[in-house]
């Protein structure tokens, strides 16, 4: 062999070098390493190519999240189109179904979280909305208390992988000051849902034969096409930028203008220090305790919707349809909300309006007004709605604000595990003894969202002084960094958005 020869060992040597170096940091990283970014990069238009990115995700984005909460939300018209009767079931026994799911979405919050960083995330995703698809088609079998207490448990264990997984979706595609409009835009699912949802309720309250119950048929109808959306969205929906459909140079442009962001793209590897370091920072609870009591009152009001309007006097078919202007004031203030909050950098004083209007003022009327003032505490009902807009902020703070994998999932499972027990919390305070007025449940809106508004500005406050601090070290910057696959709180460039 030569003078200038290299041993063999040394390439073999080299080459696990590199695969470690990989392995701990972002695959943004290892994708750029090993693609030539060419001149044709220089050719994509960024704005084009977000454009394109919108009509390639959000529109399948939009779909999960509309599904999840319609299918959820489907017991809610049952309760006034039967099932009561059918299944034999009481109202605490229908509390408990309401909160069962949430049980579940609980429990498997961060079981789903290591998986989605272990497996593709767009097949996973998928694979999530054919199961819970088919349980609620299987929803439509059920005559019991314990039958449907099988299928709320399994509908919960499924769907709670949609928020979390909805979430990694936009922090790998979108700029920090982007996510808001498109969390946003997926988000409108909620309302819109619970507009279709009336309206299905309604058609399907028409159906008089008697071989089926008119609430069975919706169910079945609706599982079908919930299965439906799960195989698009496992043929369709990209994993990451890097195995998506975009051309080479749109690839690199997406992956490189993440940079940014300071956040990473993906990372299948589990890093222990990681998880242990969200459970440590401040942030994820107060947030976690942001979304728990924001959640209470949704949990209340959102499976209780059609019994709270029957109260007030009206018909089974015209408590379906009085809901319809819910689901639209919930569409317009998640649209204004994510909107404000992107364009001024706002999303807690947002989440403060919004927790005011909805919570406190909504709750209020509801609570306090007179039993004959029907009209009034029907706009407090509809002002509830406004609350919808509170979620997608906490879920932009999730997508923006926490770096290094596997501090994003675990972050994105105690949110939707926070979420989940507001919601199981929120049903406890409706009983039988409280019946038809249930006043302590809406006296519960108004203080818990007083809560809500005192740790918001807490944790506004927190980020401020973080910010400044960090402003105060002066560091200089670290080459890709950016991919590296570190927290933000290893990753001093990082600057918190609030």
């Amino acid at each position: 062999m030569g003078q200038h020869s290299i041993h063999p060992d040394h390439h073999v040597a080299e080459e696990k070098g590199e695969k470690a170096q990989f392995k701990d940091a972002d695959k943004a990283l290892e994708f750029l390493r090993h693609n030539e970014t060419g001149e044709e990069l220089g050719l994509v238009d960024e704005k084009a190519l977000v454009k394109r990115i919108d009509w390639m995700i959000v529109p399948i984005m939009f779909a999960c999240y509309f599904l999840q909460y319609l299918d959820k939300s489907l017991l809610n018209y049952a309760a006034v189109m039967g099932i009561f009767e059918d299944a034999n079931i009481s109202t605490e026994q229908y509390g408990t179904l309401s909160w069962l799911f949430y049980l579940a979405f609980m429990i498997f919050e961060m079981p789903h979280a290591y998986m989605m960083q272990r497996f593709p995330l767009a097949k996973y995703l998928g694979t999530m909305v054919c199961l819970w698809g088919t349980v609620v088609a299987c929803t439509a079998a059920c005559n019991s208390y314990a039958s449907l207490a099988a299928c709320r448990f399994l509908l919960g264990m499924f769907e709670s992988a949609v928020s979390p997984s909805l979430i990694l979706v936009t922090s790998m595609w979108y700029k920090r000051h982007e996510s808001p409009k498109r969390i946003g835009f997926w988000y409108i699912g909620v309302g819109t849902a619970v507009m279709a949802g009336s309206l299905i309720s309604y058609g399907f309250q028409h159906y008089t034969g008697t071989r089926f119950n008119n609430w069975q048929i919706m169910f079945l109808v609706v599982g079908i096409i919930t299965v439906s959306c799960g195989v698009v969205v496992l043929l369709l929906l990209p994993d990451n930028p890097m195995s998506s459909r975009l051309s080479h140079a749109e690839k690199i442009m997406a992956v490189e203008r993440l940079r940014e962001n300071n956040t990473g793209i993906e990372n299948k590897h589990f890093k222990p220090y990681q998880f242990f370091e969200a459970l440590k920072d401040p942030q994820v609870w107060l947030l976690a305790y942001i979304t728990t009591g924001a959640s209470i009152p949704n949990g209340a009001v959102g499976s209780f919707q059609s019994v709270l309007i029957r109260s007030f006097g009206f018909t089974n078919k015209e408590t379906a349809l009085i809901q319809i202007p819910g689901g639209f004031i919930a569409v317009v203030s998640v649209i204004l909300g994510t909107q404000i909050a992107a364009r001024y950098n706002c999303r807690g004083v947002m989440q403060i309006v919004w927790t005011a209007l909805g919570g406190i003022l909504g709750g209020g009327l509801i609570a306090f007004l007179p039993t004959n003032d029907k009209a009034g505490r029907l706009v407090g009902n509809y002002l509830t709605h406004v609350t919808g807009a509170f979620l997608p902020l906490s879920y932009s703070y999730a997508a923006c604000n926490f770096a290094g994998h596997t501090k994003k999932v675990t972050m994105n499972a105690i949110l939707l595990m926070s979420f989940c027990l507001g919601n199981i919390l929120g049903p406890l305070t409706f009983r039988d003894e409280d019946a038809p007025d249930f006043v302590p449940a809406k006296i519960t809106i108004v203080a818990v969202d007083s809560s809500v508004v005192v740790a918001i500005g807490i944790l506004l406050y927190y980020y401020r002084w973080e910010n400044r601090r960090r402003d105060n070290e002066g560091l200089e910057h670290r080459t890709d960094i950016e991919f590296s696959d570190v927290t933000d709180r290893e990753n001093k460039e990082l600057r918190y958005k609030y």
